[in-house]
This record gives C-alpha cells, sequence and structure tokens, in this order.
C-alpha cells in the first residue's frame, strides 16, 4: 500500500493556519469558556491512503486469462492493471511510467504476470500478495516490443520486435538470453524487402522445439529452435492480424486484412489447405468474393466430441455500414454472428484445460470491449451472456454526481436490495462466473456504507459499498417523470441545456427516512418516498416556482475580507419580515405581452397515467420557471428534511422553501431580501440580461466552436487537465471547477487565485473582477436552534450559506402534531446574518454544549401508502439542554467556506474559534464527519491537499498532498463521509476509495482479498499406448540447453536494462505486505512443503513395502528349492 508523506501537526498548534494575530486576540476570551471541552482525536487518529478502485478499467488495451487460477487481467492505455477473481475479488496496479499496456502474459498457475508496455519495456509481477508489486523488469532500448509469447510451463519469454527479430528472456531473472532469431535469416535470403513487425509468436503444441513466427507482411515461418533454422515458409499476398494453431499442430489458421482466413498444412507451405471469407459475399461466377473489414484475431479451439470452434473479431462486409461490432462463432456449418454495444478490444476463449496439446474443450469467451466485460457461454444454444457480477456499470450513464453515506441505518441495504432485485434483467446464462480465482479478505468493518451515484440520463443508483466492495442495489429513472421528445426536431424550445435535459445536479438524501430529493441540470428538483407497494399516479403533483432575473452590480464591504461582489434578484413575494411570503400562481399563458416565454418550465411534464413501481415513487415535482423571457437559473443548493417535511434549493436569483406534504411554496425570496434592512452588499440597479445563460452547470466546456467531441456532453467527459498557459483558459478552468461543486459564481467571473493550478495568489487585476461577482446559495443546513438568549427551547430553523460567505438563518414555525401538520401553515420569519466568513460557504454543522455533533432532525420511515391511522408516527426531534446561568451558549454552530472555518457559540452568536484553511488555495469540498473517536471537518482543497479540523478547536490534524493537481471530475465527485471514508470519480468509468482513518488503515490487509490461492496444476493429457510406443506424442524441449548462458552466451548490454524491483522477492513481501499476509503466504508455503513431504513418504513407504514382499518371496523360492537337485529344478 503506498504511502503517503503525512504532516501531522502537533495538537494544540495553529501555526499552519496563519490566522493573524488580531483575530486570534480577539478569540481568547470566547476560548476561555470552552477549555472544558475534552477533544478525543489527536493526530495518530489519521492516516491517509487508496484502498479499493470499482469500475470498469478506463479505456483498456489487453486482457489474459489464468485458467488455472482463474484470474483475469486487463490493462489500459494510461499503465493501469485491473486483477478480477471471484465478485467481490478486484485489485488495482499501476505501472509508474503511464505508457500504455500492450500485451499480458500469465505464469500459469504460477502467481506472476509479465506486462509488456508501448515504452518497450516488460515488468514482472508478483500476484502472491494482495498488492501486486513489481519483482523485475527490462527496458529495451534499441527496439519496440510488438508481440510477446510464454509458453506454458516455461520460464522463457519470446519477445518480438518492430524489426522482425525475436529475443528470449529468462522470467526468473529477467536476463536477455544470447540466442536471438533475427528477420533476415527467418525469411527467404533471395527476399528483398522487410517482412515487417513480429505479428505473432507461438510453439508447435506438439513440438515444443518448432516455432511459429508470423510477420505483418504476410508471411510465416516454422522455426527449428535447436538447429537455428527455418523449417518451412507460408506466404500469402495480404497482411496477416493474428494466428491460431489446432491442437495436433498439423495445422495453423491466419486471419488477414482483407476479412479472409487461410488454413496451411505445415508440411505443405506452398498454398493454402483452405481460404474461406466468412463475412463475404460468394459470387456466382467463381470469381474472388470482395474484400472485406480486417480480421483482427481468430482462435480455433477443438473439442472431442464435435466440430470446433473458429472465433474471429472482424472481418464484416465494408457495405455494413453503421452495423455494431460483432464477434462470430463458427461451429461446424453454423455461424453466429453476435453484436457488441462497444467496439471489440480483445477477447479470449476459455477453456477446460491449460494444455495446449490436448482437445480444448472451449466453454466459454471473454469479450473486452472499449466501455463493458461480456461472457458469452458457448455450451447453450443461443449463447447466452453470463450475468456480470462485478461493478462495471458505474459509467452507463455518465456520472454528474455522487454521494457517500458511512454508518448508515442497517435496515435501508435490505430494503433497497428488495426492491432493486425485481428490476434485474432475464436471459442469462444458468452456470456461475467462470472468473472464479481468489479468495475474500477476512477482516471486515463494523458499518455499513452506501454510495449514490446521479446520471446523465437522469437516472440514479443506489451501491452497496460495505466491506470494500461495490453492489448496486436500486435504480431509479427520474426521465420518468418528463415527456420525452422522439427527435431533435421535437424538443421543446424551453429547453436550456442542448443535451441530457434529464441530468441529475444535486443529490439530498435522508437515509432514516428514506427520504430523496434530486434536483436537474432543468432546474428542476423532485422529490421522492420509497414505498414497498405499486401505486399508479393520474397525475404527477406540480409546482412551479417563479424567480425574477434581475441583476444588479453590488459592492462588498471591507469587512467581509476578500469576498466577491453579489449580484441580488428581487422577488415579488412579500417583505422578508413576514411570515409568510405569498407564492406565484402559475399562469397558463407562454409567452408575456412583448412576446417573451413567461411561465412555462424547461421539461414537460408527463400527461398520461405514471405506473410506480415498489421502490421509490414520486411525492412532488418542482420546476422553475421562465421569467420575461430569461431561462430559469440552475439550482447550485438543495437539502430536504423528513421531520419539517421541507424542501429548500437556491440559485443565483434566490431561495426557495416547499412543504412538500402540502405541496405548497413557502419561501421565494431573493438573495437581497434575506439581509432586509442588514444587507452588508451596496447594491445598484443594472440592466437585465439579454443573452441566454449557458446550460454550464454540469458541463466541462461550453465552447461554441468546439467539436461535437470536444464539447463536454456531461460532466464526466475529459479530465480538463489544468497545465494551460493561456490565461482566459485558466479562468475558465476554475469557473467550472467552481460551478460543478454547486457552491459557487455561475457564469465566468472567479478571481486568479483560483487559476489552473489553484496555488497561484491573486494579482490586483484581477481583484476588479471579483467585485462583479454574483452571490450564489451555496448551502444549506436544518436544525433545532436557539436564535435568542431569552429562548429556552430550540426551535426548527433553516441555516443558508453563499457564495460571498454569508451564514443567515430563517426561523420556522412548524405545527406539533401530525394532523395539525397538514392543516395548519408553516410559519417563517427571516433571522438575518449569523456570521460572515471568507469565501463562499461549504458546510455547515451544530454541535451541543459538549462538543458532540448534533445528529440531523428526522422522522423515522413508515409506508407513505398504507392507511392513515397505520402510518402516524411521532416525529423525532433533538433534545438541546437549556442554557444555564454559567455558560448562557449551550449550542455550536460549525461553519466551514473555500477559505477558513468557524466556530460560533450559540445563541450568543460570538465566535469563538476561527481558522484560515489556505490563503492561496480554495477548498472544494468540506465535510463534517463522524470519527470513531470525535468529531473533524474534512476538508479537500483545490490544490490537493486534503485535511481535518478537530472541533469544535479546529486544531490541524492532518495534512496531507495527495493529488499534485486537481481535475475537473474529482473537483466534481469528491466527496468524504464518516468513518474515516471518502471517494472520488478517478475516471469516467471508475471510483476509487479512500481512507483518512488510521484504523482502517491498519485493518486494510485483512480486509483485501487474496488473488492467488495454492491449486494443482492439472495433470498432463496421457499420450496413450501406442503414442508412447511409436513416438506420435507431444516432443518436449529443454530450452535451458538452447538459450541458457552456457550454450548462448551473453547477450549484448546495450539492447536492454534491467530494472530490479524494491529489494526483490523477499524485500517486496517484506515492504508490501503486512503480518497477516506473512502468515498466511507462510502456511501455503508449509502446506506446499508439507504435502510435498507427504507424497515422498507415501511412496518410500510403497518402495518399502515393495522391496519387503520382494524379499519374502526371494526367501520362500529359497527355502523351496535349498533341498532340491540342479536337475529338478
Amino acid at each position: 500500500m503506498k504511502k503517503f508523506n503525512i504532516r501531522k501537526v502537533l495538537d494544540g498548534l495553529t501555526a499552519a493556519s496563519s490566522s493573524s494575530s488580531a483575530a486570534a486576540a480577539s478569540l481568547q476570551s470566547g476560548n476561555r469558556e470552552n477549555d472544558l471541552i475534552q477533544e478525543t482525536l489527536q493526530s495518530e487518529h489519521f492516516q491517509l491512503c487508496k484502498t479499493v478502485r470499482h469500475g470498469f478499467p478506463y479505456q483498456p488495451s489487453s486482457m489474459a486469462f489464468d485458467p488455472v487460477q482463474k484470474i483475469l487481467a486487463i490493462g489500459t492505455q494510461s499503465g493501469a492493471l485491473r486483477l478480477f477473481g471471484r465478485a467481490g475479488v478486484e485489485c488495482f496496479c499501476q505501472h509508474e511510467s503511464g505508457s500504455a499496456v500492450i500485451q499480458l502474459e500469465f505464469l500459469v498457475n504460477e502467481g506472476a504476470l509479465v506486462s509488456a508496455l508501448a515504452d518497450d519495456s516488460i515488468h514482472l509481477w508478483n500476484l502472491r500478495q494482495k498488492l501486486p508489486a513489481i519483482l523485475h523488469s527490462l527496458k529495451f532500448n534499441r527496439e519496440r516490443i510488438t508481440f510477446c509469447h510464454l509458453p506454458f510451463q516455461s520460464k522463457w519469454l519470446y519477445v518480438g520486435t518492430e524489426r522482425g527479430n525475436i529475443h528470449i528472456v529468462n522470467v526468473e531473472s529477467f536476463t536477455l538470453s544470447g540466442y536471438v532469431i533475427m528477420w533476415n535469416k527467418a525469411i527467404e535470403l533471395s527476399s528483398k524487402t522487410h517482412p515487417g513487425p513480429v505479428v505473432h509468436i507461438s510453439d508447435n503444441p506438439m513440438d515444443e522445439g518448432k516455432l511459429l513466427i508470423g510477420f505483418e507482411c504476410g508471411i510465416v515461418v516454422l522455426w527449428d529452435l535447436k538447429s537455428k533454422k527455418a523449417d518451412y515458409r507460408y506466404s500469402y499476398d495480404e497482411a496477416i492480424h493474428s494466428v491460431a494453431w489446432h491442437h495436433e499442430g498439423k495445422q495453423f489458421v491466419c486471419s488477414h486484412s482483407d476479412g479472409t482466413l487461410t488454413t496451411w498444412n505445415i508440411r505443405a507451405p506452398a498454398k493454402p489447405a483452405q481460404i474461406i471469407t466468412p463475412h463475404g459475399k460468394q459470387p456466382k461466377d467463381g470469381k474472388k468474393p470482395e474484400p472485406c473489414k480486417p480480421i483482427l484475431k481468430v482462435e480455433y479451439k477443438t473439442t472431442r466430441a464435435g466440430d470446433p470452434f473458429m472465433i474471429l473479431c472482424g472481418g464484416l462486409s465494408y457495405d455494413t455500414v453503421g452495423r455494431r461490432p460483432c464477434l462470430t462463432v463458427m461451429h461446424g456449418k453454423s455461424t453466429a454472428v453476435l453484436e457488441m454495444d462497444y467496439p471489440i478490444v480483445d477477447f479470449l476463449t476459455l477453456c477446460e484445460t491449460p494444455y495446449p496439446n490436448d482437445f480444448q474443450e472451449p466453454y466459454a469467451v471473454v469479450v473486452l470491449l472499449e466501455k463493458d466485460l461480456v461472457l458469452i457461454d458457448l455450451a447453450q444454444i443461443g449463447y447466452p451472456i453470463f450475468e456480470n457480477p462485478y461493478p462495471l456499470s458505474i459509467h452507463e450513464s455518465p456520472v454528474t454526481c455522487c454521494e457517500y453515506f458511512a454508518d448508515c441505518p442497517a435496515e435501508v441495504i435490505p430494503a433497497l436490495y428488495s426492491e432493486g432485485s425485481r428490476q434485474k434483467r432475464q436471459g442469462f446464462s444458468k452456470k456461475e462466473w467462470p472468473i472464479s480465482g481468489g479468495n475474500w479478505g477476512q477482516g471486515t468493518l463494523s458499518f455499513s456504507e452506501m454510495i449514490i451515484t446521479g446520471h446523465a440520463d437522469g437516472s440514479i443508483k443506489f451501491w452497496d459499498a460495505s466491506a470494500l466492495m461495490l453492489q448496486v442495489l436500486y435504480k431509479l429513472k427520474t426521465a420518468k417523470v418528463f415527456e420525452k421528445p422522439r427527435s431533435k426536431e421535437e424538443k421543446s424550445s424551453t429547453e436550456i441545456v442542448d443535451e441530457d435535459p434529464f441530468a441529475i445536479q444535486i443529490l439530498s438524501w435522508c437515509p432514516e427516512s428514506r427520504v430523496l430529493c434530486v434536483a436537474g441540470v432543468s432546474a428542476h428538483v423532485i422529490v421522492y418516498r420509497f414505498s414497498k407497494q405499486e401505486v399508479t399516479t393520474e397525475v404527477v403533483q406540480l409546482l412551479e416556482v417563479r424567480m425574477q432575473c434581475e441583476l444588479n452590480e453590488v459592492e462588498s464591504p471591507e469587512c467581509g475580507g476578500e469576498q466577491a461582489s453579489a449580484v441580488s434578484t428581487p422577488g415579488t413575494s412579500s417583505s422578508p419580515q413576514t411570515s409568510l411570503p405569498q407564492s406565484h400562481p402559475s399562469s397558463s399563458s407562454n409567452n408575456s405581452s412583448d412576446g417573451l416565454r413567461d411561465n412555462v418550465p424547461c421539461l414537460k411534464v408527463r400527461s398520461s397515467p405514471l405506473k410506480q413501481s415498489p421502490g421509490y415513487q414520486v411525492e412532488l415535482l418542482i420546476q422553475l420557471v421562465w421569467v420575461s423571457g430569461e431561462p430559469p437559473q440552475q439550482i447550485t443548493s438543495l437539502t430536504v428534511n423528513s421531520a419539517y417535511g421541507l424542501v429548500a434549493f437556491g440559485s443565483g436569483n434566490g431561495l426557495a422553501v416547499v412543504d412538500y406534504l402540502q405541496k405548497t411554496l413557502l419561501v421565494n425570496v431573493s438573495n437581497a431580501e434575506l439581509y432586509g434592512s442588514t444587507d452588508p452588499h451596496h447594491r445598484q440597479p443594472h440592466s437585465p440580461r439579454k443573452t441566454r445563460q449557458p446550460s454550464a452547470g454540469l458541463c466541462d466546456g461550453n465552447d461554441a466552436s468546439a467539436t461535437p467531441e470536444e464539447r463536454c456532453k456531461s460532466p464526466t467527459s475529459g479530465s480538463g487537465s489544468p497545465c494551460n498557459s493561456d490565461e482566459d483558459s485558466k479562468q475558465t478552468f476554475i469557473d467550472k471547477a467552481k460551478i460543478s461543486r454547486k457552491i459557487n459564481m455561475i457564469a465566468d467571473h472567479k478571481d486568479d487565485a483560483r487559476d489552473n493550478s489553484f496555488s497561484r495568489s491573486r494579482s490586483s487585476s484581477v481583484a476588479s473582477i471579483d467585485r462583479e461577482s454574483r452571490e450564489v446559495i451555496s448551502s444549506f443546513y436544518f436544525c433545532d436552534w436557539l436564535s435568542k438568549k431569552s429562548e429556552t427551547v430550540a426551535v426548527p430553523s433553516l441555516w443558508v450559506g453563499t457564495s460571498l460567505g454569508s451564514m443567515l438563518a430563517i426561523a420556522l414555525t412548524v405545527p406539533s402534531t401530525p394532523e395539525q401538520r397538514m392543516q395548519q401553515p408553516v410559519g417563517v420569519s427571516f433571522c438575518g446574518p449569523v456570521v460572515r466568513l471568507k469565501g463562499g460557504i461549504l458546510r455547515m454543522a451544530q454541535l451541543d454544549a459538549s462538543g458532540i455533533l448534533l445528529p440531523h432532525v428526522y422522522e423515522s420511515w413508515y409506508e407513505p401508502n398504507a392507511p392513515e391511522e397505520e402510518r402516524e408516527q411521532p416525529r423525532r426531534h433533538r433534545l438541546t439542554s437549556p442554557p444555564s446561568q454559567e455558560n448562557p451558549d449551550c449550542q455550536y454552530a460549525v461553519v466551514c467556506s473555500e477559505k477558513q472555518a468557524k466556530v460560533v457559540a450559540l445563541p450568543s452568536q460570538n465566535c469563538v474559534y476561527e481558522h484560515n484553511i489556505t490563503e492561496t488555495s480554495f477548498v472544494l469540498r468540506a465535510d463534517v464527519v463522524t470519527m470513531t473517536t470525535g468529531v473533524a471537518i474534512a476538508c479537500f482543497c483545490a490544490n490537493g491537499h486534503i485535511m481535518t479540523l478537530s472541533l469544535p478547536s479546529l486544531r490541524p490534524l492532518l495534512d496531507v498532498n495527495y493529488l499534485p493537481l486537481t481535475d475537473m471530475r474529482i473537483a466534481r465527485t469528491f466527496c468524504f463521509s464518516n468513518q474515516g471514508q471518502a471517494l472520488y470519480l478517478t475516471s469516467p468509468t471508475e471510483i476509487q476509495r479512500i481512507t483518512y482513518s488510521q484504523e482502517t488503515y491498519d485493518n486494510l490487509q485483512e480486509m483485501l482479498g487474496e488473488l492467488f490461492t495454492p491449486v494443482e496444476t492439472p495433470e498432463a493429457p496421457n499420450r496413450g499406448f501406442f503414442k508412447g510406443l511409436f513416438g506420435g506424442g507431444a516432443q518436449s524441449l529443454d530450452r535451458e540447453d538452447l538459450f541458457g548462458e552456457v550454450a548462448a552466451g551473453k547477450a549484448s548490454r546495450s539492447l536492454a536494462q534491467h530494472i530490479p524491483g524494491p529489494g526483490g522477492m523477499e524485500g517486496m513481501k517484506g515492504a508490501a505486505s503486512g503480518v497477516v499476509g506473512e502468515l498466511a503466504r507462510a502456511r501455503i508455503a508449509l502446506d506446499e512443503r508439507g504435502q510435498k513431504l507427504g507424497e515422498l513418504e507415501e511412496r518410500t513407504a510403497a518402495m518399502m513395502a515393495s522391496a519387503d514382499s520382494f524379499s519374502k518371496h526371494a526367501h520362500d523360492i529359497m527355502l523351496k528349492c535349498k533341498d532340491k537337485k540342479w536337475y529338478q529344478l
């Protein structure tokens, strides 16, 4: 496990915070009353490391399979290596160079793997440890590697090069042999042209001394290793892509670039024994079929009781334009063409035996696609596919947001799995998943974990992430609520995004009540409730909200520190001082008097009845409507509270609070109206926008000149490299990062402190841009709090955080009984600002008087479709201790922004602790997390640092430079969870989980699965009596006599450079494995040694018994013949 260099800060020191002395002096008086709070979290409780990676390998390039260990390896274009065993046994490795993996070769049943990279290096991986590591590397200097071949049960690796030569590597020592097959000796001496790169190497299944070499130009050579010369040469006009042997070693098949397959008898090199074009049209006049696309790979597998299988990819006719990629299975007279969803990268046929000289008995085909992994069952009619147990469907639709929940209620996961199991597809193969190697880890975690992902097509997936595994539980399709246009021409002119109008932007989930609230890019919010009963909704409950779109220039006061200016949108609701603002009635007119769109939503709601299966069902749909020709702003923050029955969401125009129980709008105010008379910003009228708001909320780029491939269609396309010299593109990159976290300004207006390096200081020229920023609602928090010193009972409230660092409060009056709650309106009153911070507010939380995190207020789940008398459940509210005379403050508000964190005592609203998190960068994600021994703030900064701060004193406990640069995807998807867990989307198809808990780090070795398990290699095929008598069986070869240093000499030192692994085998084991792994390996070694000793003992005992028997018989014969004469014998 890679251990990061962690700068642990001594407890009590705040030197890293760079807090000013004046601020520290102002807090001294406030700190005295909090000295009694004992903090249990210390720096030794934190350790950062990667744990596991889930999802489909991004941009796969190669694949290999160990037929004895049943392990699959996949290499990628970025140098990553993913290993898969049985469900739940996965492993991720990375080559340091980052070059593409062009080929993988297992040392079958040896617990080792050879990888060949595009930078002309080969590496030996040790798989006999939980975290595989490189033992040896060999870097070729003068030749480019094109193909590798490692025969079964051999230690000599054949390496073909671009020059047409073949070198031989000893995989035990990773040294080159002096034996080299030169291209000019392999081809005809009369040939005047170079044969091209080596595209295939394999030994004859029946004679290890014969090597088949395929050159790109179409020449195939059967090379005799002992005599060092070519036995036969086979020539064809078309280029070769692959070669496959018949198991008897008398025939082989070549696939060519014109879509043909040629079959050759090894002793008849003059012409092919057969030429076929599987997908070519056969002319009636006997002419040559029309050329087809190249057959990229062919495999020839035999069966004992039937016709052989010939499996190939490619070779389709050129007139099949638009046809999906296909895998062709030819079995006897039948030809099956299996269409794939994505282009085929590689495929492998899984066979019953690892021996190439026996009947192969194929039973499945592993097909590696660009974005999927498919296993086809060859033994069943119709070739059904196996049900994939790995979580490889994360990217089924691009991920647009994700949330991580650790330590969630135990009953939630079974409930979701129960309903999600009904959504599974049918028609899979009935056999077990054939990739079944490895063993699960022995350790586990005491808490359950869940991941929720939102996708570009409007779908939401719930995943069980417990015990370092990942399994999909339930899938929800939010697009069912809307009418879908049949074509692009039918798209509504009111849509504000060109692609993916249903994409999920923000998720808010209450695990206890199972209430789910989602916000989409088309300015809509949907509230879902979980039910175990099926219902049919005749009309979807709809609430339209009108937010004004006037822009105003503002000037931020000096006391706000580095805050940018804000923009307010005065709403048409009543004054903030009123208890219940009036909602805007929905107008049926689509256009205002001047012809502009008005009062129309972006998406059309479904008009037909909606059948809702058990699971998540729509409770309420909220849509923001166009106002005077202006589209609604995208939603930047969202939260739901089940105890109050309220949903709050905000944008650049203001905020709205909706009662989803009564289906009414409670609050709809602009940002300026939130402050009332205490508005710290000087706002000046400004003309309304005349341009349409770009749909940048979830996109990485909106450049009109970009090609469709360059333009972002979803948040996951492209990582957006931050290394750009152009200043404008730097600024745009940061703007998009800020937008994608939904906590920030809406358009291109952020300061230079957020440039592409995320760490440079701001310049005075950019400071002027700050004053034209817009204020956006960036975060919410529902809680019970004491707003006044005179209050003795905490009242429901909503805390509001803005992008300019203001935290404001709204008091709520929620009816106490269920009957009153459904009949009486919820009262609202505005309390104004509570505290101001530098940078936008990211997270708010609440502590009690002893510094313990107060859990959010919630209502336990009940069946919403049950009869009224059965579903009345008491609402659960937190009890808050009343203030005492010694300490009138009995609560603490924790507020974290992009720049700093503060702890404010309530109800006095005195700031008791303050910490400047960063000066040169900014925080992308902050969460208040619960650890085993306490509570902390976890922060992820744009400069790649991960930090934790203690609560309530804000002492730095952890500061790790985890990522050198932050790309868009990580900035958008990074999230922390309780118990020291975190994750982010490391590629469009993969989720990387990390831990910052020392406890999890210590137990990680036990929780990880074992890839290698001791398995006996199957017995070699029986040669039979006559083959043994007449020598017709497989011919073995002592390669050591040919390739060893004694016979072949040493290779040129300049040809390749040997790079040993860190410390060799023993050093690697000691460095990379824990005590548990070492003991397990020692136990395995003892078992193997004991097994061998047992076999030796049995053989010795059998020999002794045979000797005793022979001695007895000899003694009997001696006694019998002792007294007889010689002629009587």
